[in-house]
């Protein structure tokens, strides 16, 4: 662990005897329980989001593979209906995000400065989430539609692709709310 100022790294033998000596001044343990459950909130937020933007990139990756060999001949063809294209272009777009944010994080690279960075997580989270439900709800409607006519292969592969994107949203989604965390604790001072 370290700590927050980023200065030299702190044993956890050190913290137990720094709060070994608070309870023998009068403070209690109080101050100790709350440090320790802050540096483990931070290092689970630290290890969920990339956790759930890979996810992410799991599911939207499924769901363009899904929904570009959902094709069976004239008339049950996923590039002639307007909402599984548009299933397909959000999956493409959720894909090429995810994979960025997921190749920033293990490169431990940085290529804007902190803060930004930060806004930048927040909002395409928010946005690609955004677009990803937008997609999956606008293509229901068809897919229940063909499958009270028939039920066929045709129509199974295009639920399954639209319950890829509702999948990936739920994983974008439950990141933008670890970034927006990060987001509101970051000092920018």
């Amino acid at each position: 662990m370290t700590n927050p100022d980023k200065q030299n790294p702190v044993e956890a033998s050190d913290v137990e005897a720094a709060a070994k000596t608070e309870t023998t001044q009068g403070s209690g343990t109080s101050s100790f329980s709350a440090i320790t459950q802050r540096w483990k909130r931070e290092d689970l937020v630290k290890k969920a989001c990339p956790i759930t933007r890979g996810l992410c990139l799991l599911f939207s990756l499924l769901a363009f593979i899904i929904m570009v060999s959902n094709k069976h001949g004239y008339g049950r063809n996923f590039d002639d209906y307007e909402e599984y294209k548009y299933v397909l272009a959000i999956a493409i777009i959720s894909t090429v995000y995810t994979a960025w944010q997921t190749f920033v994080y293990l490169s431990k690279r940085e290529f804007f400065d902190r803060r930004t960075s930060m806004l930048v997580d927040f909002s395409g989270d928010q946005i690609v989430a955004y677009l990803l439900i937008s997609a999956a709800s606008s293509a229901i409607p068809l897919t229940n539609r063909f499958r009270e006519g028939q039920d066929n292969i045709f129509t199974d592969s295009a639920a399954s692709a639209i319950s890829m994107a509702v999948f990936a949203f739920v994983s974008l989604a439950l990141s933008a709310l670890f970034s927006g965390y990060k987001l509101s604790t970051h000092s920018f001072i």
